[in-house]
């Protein structure tokens, strides 16, 4: 971050030059004030006078948050056209969309905050912990699962959906494994137990199906289940 320019309770002529300068030169821009809120669209909807966080990203997204959730109450994706302007004595933030055609219009009654940033992230997102690194975790070393176990396929489909790992023992049974990457219920054991029937019948009619849920933990109900459907659970995280 190279660059932050910000004002305190501008008046709406300096607020529209920052807001506007810095917009035009591809910074993000962000306002914060008393506004209500306009779009028009597939839709409309209209929100009245309260305080309100309206930030304007260099692609042409346009969010407008409140003091709840983490989720935008109006916005325009990427690719907008922001123009900026005082009406009325109010500055006034348009965020312009042509297919489809619509409009998101900011009207401030106050600007208690405005604020521009020259921004730049270059990286991808890199998710960790998740079930394809659990699965990862197993295919690399299946004795983590139990000794002698072999993975002969991932997302094998069956009657009931697909199943995470399918594989055999150290006896040669069919074996099939459902992930999980955290402390899970009742839920699962019922996923994992559809599963086996669904082989079961597919199968041939004596042939014996393992299932076992692979997670963090379980809940003592769904620990109840696993041995009530004769299924088995093994305690592994993602890494």
């Amino acid at each position: 971050m190279t660059a932050v320019e910000t004002l305190t309770y501008p008046d709406p002529a300096d607020a529209l030059d920052l807001a506007s300068r810095n917009a035009d030169r591809g910074a993000l821009v962000t306002l914060v004030g008393t506004c209500t809120v306009e779009y028009e669209g597939r839709a409309a909807s209209s929100l009245g006078l309260g305080d309100r966080h309206v930030m304007l990203k260099p692609d042409g997204a346009a969010l407008v948050h409140t003091d709840e959730g983490q989720q935008p109450v109006n916005w325009q994706p990427p690719g907008c056209e922001h123009s900026i302007s005082v009406d009325d004595g109010s500055l006034v933030v348009r965020s312009t969309r042509s297919s489809p055609e619509e409009l998101l219009e900011v009207t401030f009654e106050t600007v208690a905050h405005a604020a521009a940033f020259d921004v730049t992230d270059s990286k991808d997102l890199a998710l960790t912990g998740t079930e394809a690194d659990l699965k990862d975790r197993i295919l690399d070393e299946p004795a983590l699962v139990e000794s002698g176990f072999t993975p002969l396929a991932t997302e094998r489909e069956t009657p009931a959906g697909a199943v995470d790992i399918y594989g055999e023992d150290a006896d040669g049974r069919t074996t099939i494994l459902e992930l999980k990457r955290r402390r899970v219920g009742p839920d699962a054991v019922g996923q994992l137990g559809r599963y086996v029937d669904a082989l079961e019948r597919d199968l041939h009619a004596d042939t014996e199906v393992r299932g076992i849920l692979v997670a963090p933990s379980v809940t003592d109900r769904a620990r109840q289940l696993l041995a009530e459907k004769g299924l088995e659970f093994v305690s592994l995280e993602p890494p």
